[in-house]
């Protein structure tokens, strides 16, 4: 097993772990804080969006079954990397859309995913998703793991997140875990 390690923000971290969990080749997600300058932050210091950290997940993966590139593709298809400091209504820095590279390689690979969606037009505004080197790296508090998994009928996760789960799922059917995912 070639075990690799993947850091992404797009908004906020609920959004993110049930779409990257239920990845064929996934082996964790995992929702943190990173990039700031406070050591073990708590949720609300970063919600109050001056610890400079993003809310993000730490992706364990096994590169001999899912590639960073097929990461890249999910994470650009399941938020809006046009918005700087937002995702739909949660505003703030920590929702920044960020690659945290862990090498040379993931930067590359990213700059150069970015550059294509770009010339393709793929958007109809410029990406500003920030590619930068992963520091400071802090896992969130417990409760937040598994958050949508255990609370989907909570307003946030019924009206937000389960639509962004069923369209992901529908897009992503190939590369589910299990057919018994496929809803």
């Amino acid at each position: 097993m070639d075990r690799q390690t993947a850091v992404f923000g797009g908004g906020c971290f609920w959004c993110l772990e049930p779409l990257f969990q239920e990845l064929a080749g996934v082996i964790s997600v995992e929702p943190g804080y990173a990039g700031g300058h406070l050591d073990s932050p708590t949720y609300e210091q970063v919600c109050e969006g001056g610890t400079g950290h993003a809310e993000v997940v730490r992706i364990e993966f096994d590169a001999d079954r899912i590639g960073f590139r097929d990461l890249l593709q999910v994470f650009f298809a399941t938020h809006d990397p046009t918005t700087p400091n937002r995702q739909g209504a949660d505003v703030g820095p920590q929702y920044r859309s960020t690659i945290m590279y862990v090498d040379e390689r993931q930067r590359d690979e990213a700059r150069a995913f970015i550059e294509a969606l770009g010339q393709e037009g793929v958007f109809d505004a410029p990406i500003v998703t920030e590619v930068v080197a992963l520091t400071n790296w802090f896992p969130a508090e417990a409760w937040h793991r598994r958050y949508f998994e255990r609370n989907p009928q909570q307003g946030y996760c019924a009206v937000v997140i389960g639509p962004k789960v069923s369209k992901f799922r529908r897009q992503f059917a190939s590369r589910l875990a299990g057919a018994d995912r496929q809803r």
